[in-house]
């Protein structure tokens, strides 16, 4: 489970605690779209992507969604993967932002610590 983290307001109210219940963690199961692409960024940092075709459990349909692998250790696995392969994706989900040409650009993505074949 999470970890309850207390901080203090940077109010007028410094004795006052704030207690922060926050939680990003994921679990997904899916398939993988396709092979994963690698990146180099601009500031060097590697990341290979993936898509992860996910069912919807109460709605007809599917969700895609992006997945980062960030560390050596998930880049490695990810790059080993093959389209329709059943995959276990655990991690948290971040929104990226960059210079695009036409100004500050944005989207969301899974970054994985863990990926696991089913």
């Amino acid at each position: 489970m999470g970890t309850k983290v207390s901080s203090r307001k940077k109010s007028d109210h410094l004795d006052e605690s704030q207690e922060d219940y926050s939680l990003n963690d994921l679990v997904l199961r899916g398939r993988v779209s396709r092979e994963a692409i690698e990146k180099e960024l601009p500031s060097g940092d590697k990341v290979v992507e993936f898509r992860l075709i996910v069912s919807r459990e109460k709605l007809s349909g599917v969700d895609t969604l992006d997945i980062g692998a960030w560390s050596a250790k998930a880049r490695r696995t990810a790059l080993t993967l093959t389209a329709n392969e059943w995959v276990e994706v655990s991690g948290s989900i971040h929104r990226r932002f960059w210079s695009a040409p036409t100004g500050l650009a944005s989207r969301w993505q899974v970054e994985a610590v863990e990926i696991t074949r089913i």
